[in-house]
C-alpha cells in the first residue's frame, strides 16, 4: 500500500478517534442521536484509535529520503 494512502488512513483514524474521545467525555454532543455521547468507554476507544492514527502518520513520515 502506498505511503500516502497509509497516511490518509492515519489522518482519518486520528480525527475520528478524537471525535469519539470528545463525544465520550461529553464535550461534543453531536450528533444528538449518537450512542457514544457521555460514555467514558468511547473516550478510551477514541484515544486508542487516535494513537493508532498517529502511529500510522509517524511511520509514513519523510525522513529526508526520496521515494
Amino acid at each position: 500500500m502506498p505511503k500516502f494512502l497509509i497516511r490518509i488512513l492515519g489522518i482519518a483514524l486520528f480525527l475520528s478517534g478524537m471525535l469519539w474521545t470528545l463525544q465520550g467525555l461529553g464535550l461534543v454532543m453531536w450528533p444528538a442521536e449518537s450512542f457514544m455521547l457521555g460514555e467514558r468507554e468511547w473516550a478510551t476507544y477514541g484515544l486508542i484509535a487516535a494513537g493508532a492514527g498517529l502511529l500510522l502518520i509517524w511511520l509514513t513520515r519523510n525522513r529526508g529520503q526520496k521515494d
